[in-house]
């Protein structure tokens, strides 16, 4: 049936509806809600490639699409995310009013923003590098932008001492060091499976079971440090493959 090749488009629609529907939480100061948002839109990330393979029903609007949507949610919504945390550093008001703040809070508040411009960088480069098959070179998008809404909901939902991370000399070297790492040529391992064999996929099962043990000990905060052993996981990787 025809109609069925417009089911991944309408997931990736999804994935877009529910980014720009973060962006709209987090202007709001609530950016706990912003982080269940772009989860969501993750999950319509994940299910509108496997669509696409189960149905053979690729095309180039899909594409397009996908990484307009992947712009939208994991680069602009933890880019306002980080904007209302800042806001909360500035203020005490996690509601973004972006008329109260002075001249340099309104400077400063912008800053975060350059996440959604390396977030396109990353899905350009992407789009074009054809040695991005099996593996990827620098961190996605998706890992970027769920590391961002995942910390930030931990922060927001935990407050006391964690507000410490809404302090602009956290957030500025945090987007600086992520920014790189979007456009760096660091090789991170893919997580999709070819077999089943603990050999060649010590790294992946690792990785989740830390991760599912994250995510029960600090709920939606553990996602974060998922992400962050990600990039270790693929450091270690890549220094352990380097000749001698």
């Amino acid at each position: 049936m025809k109609i069925l090749r417009h089911v991944p488009n309408a997931l990736t629609s999804l994935n877009l509806f529910f980014g720009a529907t973060g962006i709209f939480f987090a202007f709001q100061g609530r950016p706990d809600l912003t982080a269940w948002a772009v989860l969501v839109a993750a999950v319509f990330d994940f299910a509108d490639g496997f669509a696409a393979r189960f149905l053979n029903a690729y095309s180039e609007i899909g594409k397009e699409l996908d990484s307009l949507a992947d712009l939208i949610s994991f680069g602009l919504a933890p880019a306002v995310s980080y904007m209302s945390l800042l806001h909360y550093g500035f203020t005490e008001s996690w509601k973004i009013d972006f008329w109260q703040l002075n001249r340099a809070g309104q400077i400063l508040i912008l800053i975060p923003l350059i996440l959604a411009v390396f977030s396109a960088l990353r899905l350009a480069k992407f789009n074009i590098d054809k040695r991005q098959t099996e593996s990827f070179l620098g961190l996605t998008t998706t890992a970027t932008g769920m590391f961002s809404v995942s910390l930030i909901h931990f922060i927001f939902t935990r407050g006391g001492i964690w507000t410490m991370f809404s302090s602009v000399y956290v957030v500025v070297p945090l987007l600086v060091v992520f920014c790189i790492l979007l456009v760096s040529e660091i090789p991170m391992f893919s997580l999709k499976f070819k077999t089943f064999g603990i050999g060649e996929n010590f790294l992946r099962y690792f990785l989740l079971l830390t991760g599912l043990v994250s995510v029960i000990l600090l709920g939606v905060g553990g996602i974060a440090v998922t992400v962050l052993l990600y990039i270790l996981f693929s450091v270690v990787q890549l220094v352990a493959s380097k000749p001698k």
